[in-house]
C-alpha cells in the first residue's frame, strides 16, 4: 500500500515509517521541514503546514492510507498555535480523507487527554476513563479534542482508531531524555513527591507496534474502529525507579532531591506567570500540568487493545534499557 504518515520527521514518526517500509509499503510524509532522516531512508516527503486544508488535501492525493501523527506537543505556547495544529490540523486530515476516499485514518493521541488534576489512573482501559476537564495545558486540551472528532469521524466509509502512547523513549529520542540528562547533569533535576507513583511508559518499538497492529485490524466495522486506547509497555514503574533507570543508562548519577507537590505547584504558577509577563524565551522548567504529572500514579490495562488488536509489547523494559544504553554509549563515548 501507500501510506502516508504526518509528522514522520519525528521520533515516533519515523519508527512508523521504518516499520512500514520493512513491511513492503510506500510510505510519504508530510512534515514543516525535510528530514535528511528520512530522506535517508528513501521516505517521500511532502512540505506544508498541518493548518492548510490545500496541502494537506494535496498530501493525501493517492494514498491508501493514513498515520496521523503530526502535532505540536510541548508544555507551553499559545492555545491558538495548539488548536491550529492539533484540531484545525486533524479536521483537515478527516476532511483530506474523506475527500480521497482513504478508508483507514490510525491517529495518535495521548494519555493526557484524560488528565485531571492529581487524579489517578490505575490499571484502567480507555473506556473506563473520562476525558479531562479544566486542562492546565493547551496541548491535553486540544488533543482531547482532535481526538473526539477523530473518533466521531468513523463511519461507514472511513474506519479510525485513536492511540494514547504514554510516554515512548527509547534509542533516537531527541527531546526527552537530553533535557533529563542536561538538568540532572546541571544539578537542576527534582523528583515531585516521593516519587513512588507508578506510571507507564512505552518503548519506541512498542509504540510503533501498537499503531501497526491497529493499522492491521482496522476496517469498518472493526472491534477497534471508533474507539480509543491506552499504549504501553504493560510494566508500570515508581517514577522514581524510572528516572533513574533512563538516567543510568546515559552514565548520568541518579537524582535524588525532590520537591513536595505544593512547592512544585506554585513553582509551576510563578514560572508559568513570568513566562506570560515578560515574556520569556522557550519552555517553562516547570508548569502546574507537569507538576501534576509528575506526582500521580498513571498506569493502563492493555487488555483492550490485546484483545480488540493482538497488541503485546514485544521489547520489556529491562531490554529496551539495554538498548538505550547501547545506543547512547555508541552515540556519546566517552
Amino acid at each position: 500500500m501507500k501510506i502516508l504518515v504526518t509528522g514522520g520527521g519525528g521520533f515516533l514518526g519515523q519508527a512508523l515509517c521504518r516499520g512500514l517500509l520493512a513491511r513492503g509499503h510506500e510510505v510519504i510524509s508530510f512534515q514543516r521541514s525535510h528530514s535528511p532522516a528520512l530522506a535517508r531512508l528513501g521516505v517521500g516527503q511532502i512540505q506544508g503546514d498541518l493548518a492548510d486544508a490545500h496541502a494537506v488535501t494535496h498530501a493525501v492525493a493517492g494514498v491508501d492510507a493514513v498515520f496521523h501523527n503530526a502535532a505540536k506537543a510541548g508544555a507551553w505556547g499559545s492555545y491558538a498555535s495548539y488548536h491550529s495544529a492539533n484540531v484545525t490540523g486533524t479536521d483537515n486530515v478527516i476532511a483530506a480523507c474523506r475527500a480521497n476516499g482513504i478508508h483507514k485514518l490510525v491517529y495518535t493521541s495521548t494519555p493526557s487527554v484524560t488528565h485531571r488534576a492529581t487524579h489517578p489512573v490505575e490499571g484502567l482501559g480507555a473506556h473506563e476513563v473520562p476525558y479531562g476537564e479544566d486542562f492546565q495545558a493547551p496541548y491535553a486540551a486540544t488533543k482531547a479534542i482532535a481526538e473526539q472528532h477523530v473518533l466521531a469521524a468513523n463511519d461507514a466509509q472511513l474506519a479510525t482508531v485513536a492511540l494514547r502512547p504514554r510516554l515512548i523513549w527509547g534509542p533516537g529520542d531527541q527531546q526527552i531524555l537530553p533535557r533529563l540528562v542536561e538538568r540532572a547533569r546541571s544539578g537542576r533535576l527534582r523528583l515531585v513527591g516521593d516519587g513512588m507513583n507508578k506510571v507507564d511508559t512505552t518503548y519506541i518499538d512498542n509504540a510503533a507496534q501498537a499503531h501497526f497492529d491497529a493499522f492491521d485490524h482496522l476496517q469498518v466495522g472493526a472491534a477497534c474502529a471508533g474507539k480509543a486506547y491506552f499504549i504501553s509497555n504493560g510494566e508500570p514503574w515508581p517514577m522514581r525507579e524510572l528516572l533513574n533507570a533512563l538516567l543510568a543508562a546515559t552514565g548520568t548519577p541518579p537524582v535524588d532531591k525532590a520537591l513536595s507537590f505544593k512547592a512544585a505547584y506554585r513553582i509551576g504558577a510563578a514560572c508559568e506567570t513570568l513566562w506570560k509577563l515578560l515574556p520569556l524565551k522557550g519552555e517553562p522548567p516547570l508548569t502546574r500540568f507537569l507538576a501534576e504529572q509528575l506526582c500521580t500514579p498513571h498506569w493502563y490495562s492493555m487488555e483492550p487493545a490485546r484483545r480488540d488488536f493482538g497488541y503485546v509489547p514485544r521489547v520489556s523494559m529491562e531490554e529496551g534499557m539495554a538498548r538505550l544504553r547501547a545506543d547512547w554509549l555508541a552515540h556519546h563515548p566517552r
